[in-house]
């Protein structure tokens, strides 16, 4: 098994920092909140905020994966069907479709995805989500695994999308896929930098940190402070290096970008101050129950609080939260971090994606070759842990 050693981990974490949005493919926006969403969950409104991305600096969307009404979120847009579409629409975007490990059959997913990449000329991805929200796999007659099993699943999805993406004459044997001599055909596109369509996973739990250092390309961390993302990252870092592998981190964060500090505040306040109480709380209970489930008690969600659940996966807590430039210093140290991605959400989505093209992101560029260039970027990643020798 070859090593990764902390030159090929720096290489990764030296790479300019890579932007992806929030899908909006369901209705309700990304804050349960009655303040005003400039947004829709329609195609229409989708197509021309995927081109608005594209063309604002953005690498990556991800389309969410939702099957029944709950938590403000009263209709649903398929997140495969709706992934296509969008990559049909653009010419550089890559869309991650999130699917859910026991609602799809692997092979047939894998199917799927190879013919979304060859259509897209190679930007079609995944995000495997092991699931919370049981009733969506009771009611859909689909039974219910305990979390530890959810993440074996889990990973056994994975391995198996890998497996039939790159081997001819393909076998597999776990405790929840088989696969016998199968040749899938066409294969993903031979695209430089990758082997096959990305794989992303996210999760908080000892379960998930362990399974993205086995099996995983990225691993999306729900809206994190500093101390709370490099904990992940040093642990996925470590799992991944006894493996011989790299694992690419994404940091969920709502954005909220204004000339002033004082009136991304007033806009945060505003936000909270108008939440759906009772949508939030039938959230926090529900995310609370799938996440104490975990042994250890480090499931998602588990030390979220109201203000922190009004935005669905902590964005708030990333502290992207003022001017331009308070917003684009506080990426970059993140970057110092591991962060090699950030998956932001809007309130006005085409809007903010404009106004983080034109005002945020090129900070970012100039803050990030200033930290290249004196050398300190390094000397950071290994003061915070970053740069973990293999074992």
């Amino acid at each position: 098994m070859p090593e990764i050693s902390p030159e090929q981990q720096f290489e990764t974490a030296a790479a300019p920092l890579q932007f992806a949005y929030w899908v909006p493919n369901v209705s309700g926006g990304l804050v349960v909140s009655t303040i005003e969403q400039r947004t829709d969950w329609s195609y229409d409104y989708n197509r021309r905020l995927a081109v608005a991305a594209e063309n604002n600096g953005f690498d990556y969307a991800l389309t969410q994966v939702r099957y029944i009404a709950s938590y403000g979120a009263a209709y649903q847009q398929e997140s495969t069907s709706f992934s296509l579409a969008l990559l049909l629409a653009t010419e550089r975007l890559k869309v991650i479709a999130a699917v859910h490990p026991g609602l799809w059959q692997p092979g047939v997913l894998a199917k799927w995805l190879a013919t979304a990449d060859h259509l897209s000329n190679g930007r079609a991805a995944v995000n495997v989500v092991s699931g919370w929200f049981k009733d969506e796999f009771t009611k859909l007659g689909e039974p219910w695994l305990e979390h530890d099993e959810r993440y074996r699943r889990a990973e056994e999805f994975i391995r198996y999308l890998r497996t039939i993406w790159t081997d001819d004459h393909a076998e597999f044997t776990g405790d929840f896929y088989r696969l016998h001599d199968f040749d899938l055909r066409p294969k993903p596109l031979d695209v430089p930098g990758r082997p096959h369509p990305e794989i992303f996973q996210g999760g908080n739990s000892t379960a998930a940190r362990a399974m993205a250092g086995r099996v995983s390309d990225w691993y999306f961390s729900n809206g994190k402070d500093f101390d709370g993302l490099t904990e992940q990252v040093v642990e996925v870092t470590t799992e991944a290096a006894l493996h011989g592998r790299t694992v690419k981190f994404g940091l969920n964060g709502f954005l909220i970008g204004r000339d002033s500090e004082v009136e991304a505040r007033d806009v945060l306040r505003e936000i909270v101050a108008k939440a759906d109480r009772e949508a939030v709380e039938g959230f926090g209970s529900a995310v609370r129950q799938a996440g104490s489930a975990t042994g250890d008690g480090k499931g998602m969600w588990q030390d979220s609080e109201f203000s922190n659940l009004v935005q669905y996966n902590d964005g708030f807590r990333t502290g992207l939260i003022g001017t331009p430039e308070q917003i684009a210093e506080r990426i970059v140290a993140y970057k110092t971090r591991g962060v090699n991605l950030f998956l932001l959400g809007f309130l006005h989505c085409i809007d903010d994606v404009e106004y983080f093209g034109a005002t945020i992101l090129p900070l970012v560029r100039e803050l990030e070759a200033d930290l290249l260039a004196s050398g300190r970027l390094e000397s950071e990643l290994a003061r915070n842990g970053v740069l973990v020798p293999a074992t």
